[in-house]
């Protein structure tokens, strides 16, 4: 899935399950380990919470392994997506590596005989315990490579979701109601579009758009829906009354100045920009921009769950895999370990992310612990939604060029619905 990683440099973190919990570290390699390297890849940005808690999490490891060294060798998230297939079939694989998650990703290399079964591993050391049956759905893959059961090939140790993030001074001034239910954000947004101002950040050449319109979907969908979507465990059908109303308003709100025209050449980093300038008042996009808006943003503003859905995009996040090739697999369990430990956790939830192990009176920031309170109802009610790009290979791509198409209005809602179900029905298993 190219959604989440085609966005910002700044990458946050959400929580792992439906609430805090306590770990320990994981033991230590056995055996001799003088002079051994951990060679570990990853594509997140140092400033990051992610970047600054494996960061510690290294100089813990190598604490804990003398005569170790960890050699990070960073990679950008294309470059691993294009590469990882050939240097993971070769004797150079790294001992460890972050990969996307979903069926197109980690579910093809599972299926390639590329990755190490991780299942041993996760029920000894406890990581199967740590994540809710939402975030565990992208750890395990079958045979096929389908994502949600057979064996583990993975191991997040954060997650992600989305949320309306809005500027409370814009709402302020044109004496608006925060968005707590749609109607609110319905008016809001109107009043907003006859002031002369768009009132949502979006970005129609990479994902922003997409998302949208999924959202609109998911407001009007359920678990089995998406299971079904998702997870081929039935039909698809996207002239269903839940696709049809995302397609509708979605233009409808083109039309009316909710969404600038103008934005299908805008991807996702200028959309988060825009809301950083206090150009665009609010937007809908994932709790990766989290930890930045809390540094960069100097206006206030605050972030609600999309009013009036019970389902919202999100999952685990991306995985810690273990190359078949890999010459140091203890050490990578024994790493994989320490990010989940307490202590990396709590750095984790204090530096703009929400953790899975932490202890709760550890997060201080009011923010994150919003953070936490919204994917905490999530979690609870059984909400991630995982992306709409994830069920088939190539699918990002026609999203992409069909919602910019809806967006210009050389697409009609149902021309567009017709395209991507010609898509998904391409490369979906045939049932």
């Amino acid at each position: 899935m190219l959604t989440t990683r085609m966005r910002v440099t700044t990458v946050t973190a959400a929580i792992l399950g439906g609430s805090l919990l306590l770990t320990s570290c994981g033991g230590s390699d056995s055996g001799s380990t003088d002079g051994k390297t951990l060679r570990l890849w990853h594509y997140e940005a140092p400033n990051s919470a992610m970047g600054q808690a494996w960061n510690e999490a290294i100089k813990e490891f190598e604490a804990k392994h003398p005569g170790v060294k960890v050699k990070v060798e960073e990679k950008g998230f294309e470059q691993v997506q294009k590469t990882a297939p050939m240097v993971l079939n070769s004797s150079d694989a790294p001992d460890l590596m972050e990969y996307n998650k979903g069926n197109a990703t980690a579910g093809q290399l599972s299926k390639q005989g590329l990755l190490t079964d991780l299942t041993a591993e996760a029920t000894k050391r406890g990581w199967d315990k740590k994540l809710s049956a939402g975030v565990r759905t992208t750890s395990m893959y079958d045979t096929n490579g389908v994502m949600g059961s057979g064996n583990w090939y993975g191991v997040p140790n954060y997650a992600e979701y989305t949320m309306v993030y809005y500027n409370k001074d814009l709402f302020k001034k044109y004496k608006l109601a925060e968005p707590k239910t749609f109607d609110d954000l319905t008016a809001a947004m109107d009043t907003f579009a006859k002031k002369g101002v768009t009132p949502l950040a979006n970005g129609g050449a990479e994902y922003i758009a997409q998302q949208y319109l999924y959202q609109l979907a998911l407001s009007k969908a359920d678990r089995s829906w998406v299971d079904s979507y998702e997870l081929y465990k039935g039909k698809t059908d996207f002239h269903d009354a839940a696709w049809t109303y995302a397609a509708e308003t979605f233009a409808d709100w083109v039309k009316k100045g909710y969404i600038s025209k103008k934005s299908t050449s805008t991807k996702a980093e200028d959309a988060g920009v825009s809301f950083i300038q206090g150009k665009t008042p609010i937007l809908f996009s994932g709790s990766w921009w989290y930890g930045r808006f809390q540094s960069e943003v100097k206006f206030d503003w605050g972030t609600t769950l999309w009013p009036g859905s019970n389902l919202t995009l999100g999952s685990g996040g991306n995985l810690w895999v273990v190359p078949k090739n890999a010459k140091n697999k203890d050490l990578a369990y024994d790493f994989i370990d320490i990010t989940m430990s307490k202590q990396i956790q709590n750095l984790l939830g204090n530096k703009g992310g929400v953790p899975v192990a932490a202890d709760a009176s550890a997060i201080t920031d009011p923010k994150s612990k919003d953070l936490i309170a919204n994917f905490n109802t999530v979690s609870q009610r059984d909400g991630l939604a995982f992306y709409p790009d994830w069920p088939v290979n190539g699918f990002y791509d026609v999203l992409v060029s069909e919602t910019q198409k809806l967006m210009t209005g050389s697409e009609k809602p149902d021309g567009y619905l017709d395209a991507l179900q010609q898509a998904y029905d391409k490369g979906a298993p045939k049932q």
